[in-house]
């Protein structure tokens, strides 16, 4: 269901296709800017809820699909919807490889449009949702002495707090007292808590070598 806090921008260089998606999306409640061009959409402070972008593949200036190598380069995360007349086979691989949400060759149904709006702005949410874990995640990992971090992660490959001393060359206690500094300082209580916020963190799986067999 669309939110208050969702935007549908649409960019073609044909005002009529304009006015026409603007006039469906309104009917269907959604928050909608226009733009002639990819350039001007560039000119506007990138959004900051979730969103898509409807956006016609041939266009004078920046191209649709220049247009979402663009995107890429600077880490935006609009959602994207191609919308073509002119459209081929790998051109839309290209853009769907690319992460695009769908390509709708014209003319298309208003209710195929709106689906793909759906999912694009769900896609979005979903996104952002991630993003905020990720940065959360590592905002609370960022407390961590380098020591502590060590003992964190190899409590999270499932070793003993003996183990854990036998591999960093220290004391039981003195694990113990990393571990508890690490779980309070990360406000957990259980190693599955701290195995998901590492995960959420997307902090890479140490790796520890295998002993060798003789």
């Amino acid at each position: 269901m669309m939110t208050s806090t969702e935007m549908v921008f649409v960019i073609d260089d044909d005002e009529a296709v304009r006015k026409s998606l603007e006039r469906l999306l309104g009917a269907s409640h959604y928050r909608v800017e226009l733009f002639k061009s990819a350039s001007e959409f560039f000119s506007r402070s990138a959004y900051p809820g979730p969103s898509c972008v409807i956006v016609d593949v041939r266009m004078p200036g920046l191209n649709g699909i220049d247009f979402q190598k663009a995107l890429i380069e600077r880490g935006r995360q609009e959602q994207l919807i191609f919308i073509t007349g002119h459209g081929n086979v790998p051109m839309c691989a290209e853009a769907m490889k690319a992460g695009a949400v769908d390509f709708l060759p014209k003319p298309f149904k208003p209710k195929e449009l709106l689906v793909s709006v759906e999912r694009a702005l769900s896609r979005s949410a979903e996104q952002r949702r991630r993003a905020a874990e990720k940065n959360h995640a590592r905002k609370l990992l960022d407390q961590l002495t380098p020591r502590e971090f060590e003992v964190m992660q190899l409590v999270t490959t499932g070793l003993l707090n003996k183990q854990v001393g036998g591999e960093l060359g220290m004391a039981e206690k003195t694990v113990k007292t990393h571990r508890a500094h690490v779980m309070q300082k990360l406000g957990i209580t259980s190693v599955a808590e701290l195995i998901s916020v590492i995960q959420k963190a997307e902090v890479p799986p140490l790796v520890r070598p295998t002993a060798k067999v003789s």
